[in-house]
């Protein structure tokens, strides 16, 4: 017993020594730079969970796939359980206090249909996203269709025609789509007023989901107060400001942040201070999962959890700081 305590003291004495301070459960991989309370989903072990500044699981919920989720003001929480189904959670009960089928709801029985994007608007209507039934519809309280928009396709995929979507102040929706390759604005009425063919930078495509991988399927579009684009670029291991003319300001690509590779980034987040907030999904189990980086491309925190969560961390969400845009 004297040698194995003694052994664990040198071993932890080493990686003091090395800057690296002793995990609290060797089983637990939660970094320890984690400084913010978080809403995180996960595709690998099916369900997303509120995670606070210490890496600790408060509250989680089953789903079977997730590509939007959305913490409302009142406390509940707007997610997917599937590719169809929205529901609308108060994670003090665990009771479904909204829902919506895509697969059954207006005008939809039969039809290939899967939704990866949604939104609840100031008036109380939800903006849906339908990818292979390829429009942008919202819906009132009790699910009835108030509004339809079509949408541009040059790839059709019930898969991938979207990724996120959100409604702006001034009536517009600004569209990742994710097949096309391209973020595009429509107006209140379904015109395209701007629209951006995401660059594969000189590289090939190539397939997959890991770092290997690259294209060009964005997966989220921001629009900054200054009128500029941030887009997250998917399989494209980066993130990119355009101007409303198309130049690029600011970039970050995958091998910029030191001992951090970048595989498929996803959500963003803009915070009050002008850093950037990020998921960082199917980079392996060495990457951290969500990121927070200042305009310099410095790190400011990490969190990365392999024990309870996975390889496939969709979406994320800062909970604790109220960001300027989302």
């Amino acid at each position: 017993m004297q040698k194995l305590l003694k052994g664990s003291l040198i071993a932890i004495a080493a990686m003091v020594m090395a800057g690296r301070a002793p995990a609290a459960d060797d089983k637990s991989d939660t970094s320890s730079a984690i400084s913010h309370r978080l809403l995180v989903s996960d595709d690998t072990k099916h369900h997303i969970a509120i995670v606070d500044k210490t890496g600790k699981i408060e509250w989680e919920y089953k789903i079977a796939g997730l590509h939007d989720l959305h913490y409302l003001p009142g406390g509940t929480i707007l997610f997917h359980k599937n590719m169809q189904t929205i529901i609308e959670v108060d994670p003090k009960t665990n009771k479904v206090v909204w829902e919506y089928d895509a697969a059954k709801s207006n005008g939809n029985d039969g039809k290939k249909v899967e939704v990866h994007a949604f939104q609840r608007l100031p008036d109380g209507n939800t903006m849906i996203a339908e990818s292979g039934i390829g429009r942008i519809i919202e819906v009132d309280p009790s699910g009835k269709l108030i509004k339809e928009i079509k949408l541009k396709r040059n790839h059709p995929s019930t898969h991938s025609d979207t990724r996120l979507v959100r409604k702006l102040a001034d009536g517009h929706y600004l569209v990742s789509h994710e097949a096309d390759g391209a973020v595009r604005e429509y107006d209140g009425e379904g015109k395209v007023v701007w629209e951006y063919d995401v660059p594969l930078f000189g590289n090939k495509p190539a397939p997959g989901h890991g770092p290997e991988a690259f294209g060009n399927q964005t997966f989220e579009a921001l629009r900054l107060p200054s009128g500029n684009t941030l887009i997250s670029l998917g399989n494209g291991h980066g993130i990119i400001e355009v101007t409303p003319d198309k130049r690029i300001v600011w970039e970050l690509h995958q091998h910029d942040l030191p001992g951090i590779t970048l595989a498929w980034v996803t959500t963003l987040q803009m915070m009050p201070n002008g850093n950037i907030v990020f998921g960082n999904c199917h980079a392996g189990p060495e990457n951290p999962q969500v990121i927070e980086v200042t305009r310099d491309k410095k790190v400011v925190w990490t969190f990365k959890d392999m024990k309870n969560f996975g390889n496939s961390t969709t979406n994320s969400e800062v909970l604790d700081v109220e960001p300027v845009i989302r």
